[in-house]
């Protein structure tokens, strides 16, 4: 399982620490060195949501960064999971009975 979330693409990220030691120039020191450069991993908090849509009738489950999370909450489940491509348009039921 991946710690990727459906709704934004959002995934882990990689970067770095930087050590540095010394006193900085402007305290009076001989400026702040570099001792050390490590990689890190910048992780998406990501949780696996299960979404009840109104326009459906039913619950939908995906994992979502809590940032997409607060998305859904400000824009409603069936706009955003569309427009993420997760589930598809409801048909109307005009365009049914047309055909």
């Amino acid at each position: 399982m991946s710690r990727t979330c459906e709704v934004t693409g959002r995934g882990t990220a990689t970067g770095g620490n930087i050590a540095r030691r010394g006193l900085a120039k402007s305290k009076g020191g001989v400026g702040r060195r570099t001792t050390g450069n490590t990689k890190r991993k910048f992780k998406v908090n990501v949780q696996k949501k299960r979404l009840w849509v109104q326009e459906l009738g039913e619950y939908v489950t995906v994992k979502l960064s809590t940032r997409a999370l607060r998305t859904v909450v400000k824009n409603g489940a069936y706009p955003t999971l569309i427009k993420a491509g997760l589930i598809k348009p409801k048909r109307s039921s005009k365009a049914t009975a047309e055909a």
